[in-house]
Order: C-alpha cells, then sequence, then structure tokens
C-alpha cells in the first residue's frame, strides 16, 4: 500500500475480539518474533489503529499521525533525513488472551517534498506564439542552474559558458529560435539554387519567420465527454436505410438498444448494444448490493426504416428460484432485505430483410434477499418473418461471430454432441463450476479448482484431471458449417486429439509428498477456420480442423507457515483458440523471386513496381480511368515544356 494508512479485513464473527497494535515485534540481534501480548492498546507512539464492524467483517486501519515535512533550521516535530519513517508493526486479534489473526506491516515512508519557501505572486506572461517564439531558449530546462551546453542560459556565467562554448546546442533547442528559412532571398543554406529562385524567393525580416507559430494550435477547445449516441440520417424522406448484420439497434432517443453482454475478458457489461441478427445468452452474478435496472421496456426502438415499434412484455413470476440463486449466507429472516427484481429477461426480434417488425419480451421476477448471489439470464433471438424457428441470416450456411459450434459424437447413437469450457460459480471449485458451450470466433479461457489430498496417489490425480477435461468435450467430429448434416460425414470434420504424455511415475525424483509431474491441467482447443466466399456481402466461414492438445504441469502441495490443511488446489483451464487461414493454399514463391528480391515491396525499401504509383494498379486513391487521364496531361504538358526549351525551336521564330 502506498499513502499513510493502510488497511486489511478480518474475516468471522468479532464479538469479544481485541484488536491492538505493537510496535517494532522483531527482535533486532534474531530477526524473530516476539511472544504476542494481547494486553496491547489501539494507539502506540505515532500510530492509530482504527476497527470498523460489518456483519461478520471487520476493516482494520492502521495511520500514521505524525508530521512529514523536513525540518527546517530551529525547528521540532519534523523529519530530519528523507526517509523519515521506518518501523515494523504488528496487528493482534486476541480473543480471551488468545491470538487469532496477527499481520506484520512494513513502513517505509519518506518526508514531502513539496515547496516550503516563498512564492512570488507575479505571474507568469506568456506570448502568443503566433506572433512571438513562445521560449527564447528551449534548452534552459533547470530553474536557478546552469544547463551545459546551453549557451543562452542566463544562469551561466562566462567563466562557466567557458567549459563548453565550443559545443553549445544548436537549432532551435540551442536558442535560434528564429533561423533563417531556405526561402528567404539571404539565405545560402541550399547546396544548389535554381536560376528562377531570385524571381520566387522571399524577401522578409526574421520577425516574419516561418518558425512562428510553428507549434501553435488556434484556440482552444473545452473538451467534451463523448455521448452514448451515433448520428443518424435525417435527409427528408430517407430518415434510416435500415440494418445490417452487426449493426447496433437504435432507440427513438438516438441512443444505442443495450442488454447486458459479457465482454472479451468475461465480465458483464450492462450498456453493451444490442447487434442486428446476432443472438446471444449470457448469464451474470450480481447481489443485492451491485443490482442496477436496465432500459426500461417503454423504450420505443427503431424499426430501420424510420419507424418505432413498442416492445410487447410480459411479466412472469420465478417459482423455483433454487438454479438462480447459486450461493446464500444464510442469514436470520429478521436481518435480510429483500426487493423485487429481475431474474431473467428473454427478448424475440422479428425481422425481415433491414428492418425490424416487433419485439417480444418475456421477463421474469423474483425476490432477491441481501447476501444472496443471483444468476441473472438475459437472451436475444432474432426470428425471421417468414419462419417461426431461427434461421441463419439471409440463408447464410457459414459461421458468424457468437454463433454455437456444432458437435457431433458418431460413435454414439446418438450422434448429438457437445463442446464446452470452463464456466465457475461460487468459490470456483469444479464441483460447482458449469458448461459453457464455444461459440464461434471469440477466443476463450476459463477454468476452476480441484481439491487435492497431500497424500494423492499421482497416477490416480491424472486419471481424475483428465476425466474433468474429457467431460468438456462430449463429440468426435466437427460441423463444416452450421446447416451441417448428421447423415453426411463430408458436413463435419474428425477432431484430431493428442493425448497428454503418458507417465508411469507415481512421485518426482526422491520420493517426495505432495509433488506430482505431468499434470495434464491444461485442455488447449485449437479451431483452423476459413473465409470460402459470401452470400449476400456477409462473409461464409466454414471450419476446417480442429486440434485437442493437453499441457502439462507439475503439481505440489502448497502449505501456509505451517502444513496443518490436509487439501491444496489444482487450477484445471480450458482455453480455446480461432486460428483464421486462407482458403486457397497461397501461390508459392519462385526460385527467382526467392533469390532476386530487387522487385519484392515487401522486403525492399525501393519498390521499382510503383515507380509511376498514381499510374499503377495499387492507387486506391481515384479511379483508375482518372488517374491516368491526369497522367497523360502531365506527360503532355512536360513534353511541351521539353520542346518549347530547346534551342532549335527559337531558331524557328
Amino acid at each position: 500500500m502506498s499513502g499513510l494508512r493502510v488497511s486489511s479485513f478480518f474475516l468471522g464473527n468479532s464479538s469479544g475480539v481485541n484488536f491492538s497494535i505493537v510496535l517494532n515485534p522483531v527482535d533486532e540481534k534474531t530477526g524473530k518474533l516476539h511472544l504476542a501480548n494481547c494486553s496491547g492498546s489501539k494507539r502506540v507512539g505515532d500510530w492509530n489503529l482504527n476497527v470498523t464492524r460489518v456483519r461478520d467483517t471487520s476493516e482494520v486501519t492502521v495511520s500514521l499521525t505524525r508530521n512529514l515535512q523536513l525540518c527546517l533550521p530551529n525547528a521540532t516535530d519534523c523529519c530530519t533525513t528523507p526517509l523519515c519513517v521506518v518501523e515494523t508493526l504488528q496487528v493482534l486479534a486476541c480473543r480471551d488472551a488468545l491470538v487469532l489473526a496477527h499481520l506484520l506491516v512494513q513502513a517505509e515512508i519518506y518526508a514531502n517534498s513539496s515547496f516550503t519557501g516563498n512564492v512570488s505572486e507575479n505571474a507568469t506572461i506568456i506570448p502568443n506564439q503566433a506572433f512571438k517564439p513562445l521560449g527564447s531558449c528551449p534548452c534552459d530546462l533547470t530553474a536557478g542552474a546552469c544547463d551545459v551546453r546551453c549557451c543562452c542560459d542566463l544562469e551561466c556565467t562566462p567563466d562557466l559558458k567557458q567549459l563548453f562554448n565550443e559545443s553549445c546546442f544548436t537549432g532551435v533547442f540551442g536558442g535560434d529560435v528564429n533561423p533563417p528559412f531556405d526561402q528567404l532571398c539571404s539565405s545560402h543554406s541550399m547546396e544548389y539554387t535554381p536560376d528562377w529562385f531570385p524571381f520566387l524567393c522571399v524577401q522578409s525580416s526574421l520577425n516574419n519567420t516561418p518558425f512562428l507559430g510553428y507549434f501553435y494550435h488556434g484556440s482552444i477547445s473545452t473538451p467534451r465527454v463523448p455521448s452514448f449516441k451515433i448520428p443518424l440520417q435525417t435527409s427528408p424522406g430517407r430518415l434510416f436505410t435500415g440494418y445490417r448484420q452487426g449493426d447496433p439497434i437504435m432507440t427513438e432517443e438516438n441512443e444505442y438498444f443495450a442488454i447486458p453482454q459479457q465482454s472479451m475478458a468475461g465480465q458483464c457489461v450492462g450498456n453493451a448494444p444490442v447487434a442486428y441478427l446476432q443472438n446471444f445468452d449470457v448469464k451474470c452474478l450480481t447481489n443485492l448490493a451491485s443490482y442496477k435496472e436496465g432500459l426500461p421496456h417503454d423504450v420505443r426502438i427503431n424499426s430501420g426504416t424510420g419507424d418505432f415499434i413498442k416492445q410487447n412484455v410480459i411479466y412472469r413470476t420465478i417459482t423455483n428460484m433454487d438454479k438462480f440463486k447459486t450461493e446464500s449466507e444464510n442469514l436470520h429472516s429478521a436481518e435480510v432485505w429483500c426487493q423485487n427484481v429481475t431474474f431473467a429477461e428473454h427478448y424475440t426480434f422479428i425481422w425481415k430483410d433491414k428492418s425490424i417488425e416487433q419485439v417480444n419480451v418475456t421477463v421474469f421476477l423474483g425476490s432477491l434477499c441481501d447476501g444472496e448471489i443471483l444468476t441473472q439470464r438475459f437472451t436475444v433471438k432474432f426470428l425471421s418473418l417468414e419462419s417461426t424457428t431461427p434461421v441463419e441470416p439471409f440463408g447464410n450456411p457459414g459461421y458468424q461471430v457468437g454463433k454455437l459450434v456444432r458437435a457431433a459424437n458418431m460413435n454414439a447413437s446418438d450422434t448429438f454432441g457437445s463442446l464446452n469450457i470452463w464456466q465457475p460459480a461460487g468459490r470456483g471449485l469444479c464441483t460447482s463450476a458449469t458448461y459453457t458451450p464455444v461459440l464461434f470466433g471469440l477466443d476463450s479461457f476459463s477454468g476452476c479448482l480441484l481439491e487435492v489430498d497431500i497424500n494423492e496417489d499421482c497416477s490416480i490425480l491424472r486419471g481424475n484431471v483428465t476425466e474433468k477435461l474429457d467431460s468438456l468435450i462430449r463429440a468426435t467430429h466437427i460441423g463444416k458449417r452450421v446447416n451441417s448434416s448428421y447423415s453426411d460425414l463430408n458436413d463435419w470434420v474428425e477432431i484430431i486429439r493428442l493425448d497428454p504424455f503418458n507417465s508411469d511415475t507415481n512421485v518426482s525424483t526422491g520420493n517426495l509428498k505432495g509433488i506430482c509431474s505431468d499434470i495434464p491441467a491444461n485442455l488447449n482447443i485449437r479451431i483452423i477456420f476459413a473465409t470460402v466466399g459470401a452470400v449476400q456481402g456477409i462473409p461464409r466461414q466454414e471450419i476446417l480442423a480442429v486440434q485437442i492438445s493437453f499441457s502439462t504441469v507439475v503439481w505440489q502441495f502448497q502449505c501456509g507457515l505451517i502444513c496443518e490443511n490436509s487439501t491444496s488446489f489444482l487450477p484445471i483451464t480450458s482455453s480455446v483458440q480461432f486460428i483464421k487461414v486462407p482458403a486457397q493454399p497461397p501461390i508459392p514463391l519462385t526460385r527467382f523471386q526467392m533469390n532476386y528480391t530487387e522487385f519484392d515491396c515487401n522486403r525492399n525499401d525501393v519498390c521499382w513496381p510503383q515507380l509511376l504509383y498514381p499510374l499503377t494498379r495499387f492507387y486506391s486513391g481515384e479511379p483508375y480511368s482518372q488517374c491516368l487521364a491526369k497522367g497523360l496531361s502531365l506527360a503532355f504538358l512536360v513534353l511541351l515544356s521539353a520542346i518549347l526549351s530547346n534551342p532549335w525551336f527559337s531558331t524557328l521564330w
């Protein structure tokens, strides 16, 4: 912690617990702690101890009360050295002379370095840098001292300047803030001066140098906080051109229609916009203290054609709350405050072409009490107006980002399969963790904690971990497309499985208890896909291959100060990575291209194929026909000037 106070928490029932603070509890000779004495007080030396109790949690705060100013002449109650405080503290929590917990605090606090001298009331006049240089000596960086090699520094005496007089900074940084510029008629900075230079040069004083205002940005605009809105087209007769897949859905107030969704970090974001034609099903953990209501259901939604439609809302009451409430502190009913909150919201958007025809919402309400953890669920589903079942947008059979990856078990009578990753809940243990399906295009990483005994057999531990990870993959094949048929094996790709190294050793070298090697604790799922085409401008993406591998770790039983606990935790993880490859293999390089890189623009600074860049196909700033016409006009003017400047042309007149 950084500051004059440090806080920690004491978890558990604190009734009858006495908190005290001890100064310098370490023996300077042996380096060991003195025997804990529960008869201390909450104030010792310059330190205070403050305890704030909230139910079964106590916040313990240790703060410093002394002055941290550096000592001035004939001053007391101050710091004599910059490192003002170096002390060790021990905070004790005792009940009936029995130490329940202790905390060591090492304090290293420096004196305040703020300026304490006399401050001049004269305000510095900053010149207008559009007409006068802002700093006449930019290399003068230290106030009240001479900067070496800065000859324009007024603090440098003539004796000091003699030390570096021949090595002064040059240019603008060295104080030459108005150097002669190349366009000045009296300037001779250019090695080659063309014949027409006297006719086009600038005759001006250095007070009007172009270096003035070089860092001048004009008027200063006040920063504005960007609003959560986007501008819409407001031209008459065309208020909105319709939605495309992935566009955010807008409301009547030109704001995003937001529903809580999961971010890439796995956390729930309350103001995430709903994207057109992208279904999702998310679960968010919350409690009564952090619960927030979403957008009201009376908000009208932009249909995509400039009209606004009202949500059709149906409210229902949750009867079985066990599957929503994952944890409870079992507080007494008389002490618990409850509130009616939203448990789940299911949105169904009826769409046609580029517009939304109808929005149906089903809201499930229930009672949430203080101390309970609620798993909220939010679903969005887009249904075509011509069909009562969800269909892929515009009939695209390829995968879209966020779609469920289809899996099949071809070795079973029921070919339906699943490909999942962990979704921890509660304390993050594997016994309480659930599964969440793998979604296309979303790289994921999750895991859970497996309880392991100190006397665990290594072979049994490897088997248990492998069994836990195998439960995530109940499939032998993955569908190439979202409409892959179970009856056609060509629509599926077989999962390539790389089993972990099978170690026959029960313990590590030395027969140490509590150490096991080659534990397959990490499951790696790699999915290779490619864009094989497009349907109505929407990319068609297919899965080409799937590989599953395991990464092994060395597990070691973790102890505190003493190994009193008989169990430890082994984190096991699962990760999903989507790798995009070209649909067709790239054309191999010829031997000439590999050996001679002179004409390779990617490996050579000089790119000869782009010599006449505006006239080549590489230039995309203007249509090729316009570039060609301008290039021919320029070539004609160059040819005409060459003819007119030729000596034999003057003999014709």
